[in-house]
């Protein structure tokens, strides 16, 4: 199956990254520091390289979740959530300096772009379980993936449209993270029963308030992240969307298509979960995440690649693929009505199967892409060739 046509390949030999960040924390503070710290690799380590290894920093940290806190609701030992924050905060530098490395090496190509982006899709599943065992959320860890995944989602559907990825003064890859590792810290010293407390609890001099001082610290954590996170991040990526559209005299319709695949992908689960006879993103919610986000990476994977082959707008059927396994999770969810609440095939097996599902899938799309990718343009994946450079 080949993911890359004749046009999509002259189009990658075209193709330039351009991208904006117009956050003052990064202008001011990290930036000079990430200027600094990618001096400590040398010219031949490869861009790509810097990528995985900031990628690995995410996927130790969510196994370790994992491991302390099988349900994402009993607290970890303090040192993972400092590991935790330490990891993340690793991720987020070596995420931000191996487009560097790349200009520095002379070795910035398109397969860096998704390579970077693809990693960065996965990333959303993998902090989303790190920080449920943080918070103890459970079955909301769920949730704090949804709020990662839509804005991330905007973000790349509005810059397949305008070219460029602008991010605000104030954004999730830059405020965002450093808000999460400093949570991550904050609870190695107070501990993670602190956020499962009502906020009362957590901060007594508000406990005056209202309603919002009976709520789980959590969950009240959640609602203000999507209030002022993702609603303000979504709003502008819709006008910027239809800003372009309009100007270039396009289809708002066919625009607003290629969010159909994501938004199938979410409702699907959830409905899953509604009709589930063992509550599925409670009792799993690891599994949930994990699953859904690998069906994420490929959507995400699907619509860069899309941009970078020059594709016309309009929905991608191709990432539907990632879509086929919900119907028949649904269906045996279903089963249960009809045979007093006990489905065909047991859900944890189901959860399994879609959980390698999504691993196979997603797999083939990296590996697939990859090798098309770097035959085109005569490149290497993990290694600075002499065209690079």
């Amino acid at each position: 199956m080949r993911y890359i046509g004749a046009h999509g390949i002259a189009a990658l030999h075209k193709h330039k990254y351009s991208g904006v960040d117009n956050s003052l924390l990064a202008k001011y503070v990290l930036q000079p520091f990430w200027s600094r710290f990618v001096l400590i690799f040398p010219l031949w380590m490869p861009p790509n390289v810097i990528t995985l290894i900031g990628f690995m920093f995410l996927l130790t940290s969510a196994m370790l979740g994992i491991i302390y806190s099988p349900q994402l609701d009993s607290p970890p030992p303090r040192w993972v959530h400092f590991a935790h924050g330490l990891l993340l905060f690793l991720y987020q530098t070596f995420d931000a300096v191996d487009g560097k490395q790349a200009r520095r090496t002379n070795s910035s190509s398109p397969l860096g772009e998704l390579f970077d982006h693809g990693c960065d899709a996965l990333a959303c599943a993998l902090e989303a379980v790190a920080f449920g065992s943080t918070s103890m959320c459970g079955r909301d860890t769920f949730w704090f993936w949804v709020i990662s995944a839509v804005p991330f989602y905007g973000a790349t559907w509005e810059h397949y449209f305008t070219n460029t990825l602008t991010l605000p003064i104030i954004n999730g890859p830059t405020e965002g993270l450093m808000l999460i590792y400093v949570g991550h810290f904050f609870t190695a010293i107070v501990g993670a029963e602190w956020w499962a407390q009502q906020f009362g609890k957590s901060v007594p001099f508000l406990s005056w308030v209202p309603f919002i001082s009976e709520i789980p610290t959590s969950r009240l954590v959640l609602f203000f992240m999507v209030a002022f996170a993702v609603i303000p991040t979504i709003a502008f990526n819709v006008y910027n969307v239809c800003k372009v559209v309009q100007a270039r005299k396009g289809s708002l319709l066919l625009a607003l298509a290629m969010l159909y695949p994501f938004t199938v992908l979410l409702f699907g689960v959830l409905a899953w979960d509604y009709l589930s006879p063992s509550d599925i993103i409670r009792s799993y919610p690891h599994l949930v995440v994990l699953g859904t986000g690998l069906a994420f990476g490929f959507l995400v994977g699907r619509l860069v690649l899309a941009h970078l082959c020059d594709e016309p707008k309009g929905l991608k059927t191709g990432m539907c693929m990632s879509l086929l396994y919900i119907p028949i999770a649904i269906a045996n969810a279903l089963t249960a009505r009809l045979n007093d609440g006990v489905p065909f095939f047991d859900e944890s097996l189901v959860l399994v199967g879609y959980f390698l599902f999504t691993l196979v899938l997603y797999l083939h799309f990296a590996t697939s892409v990859i090798h098309e990718i770097t035959t085109a343009l005569g490149i290497c994946c993990f290694r600075i060739t002499r065209k690079e450079a």
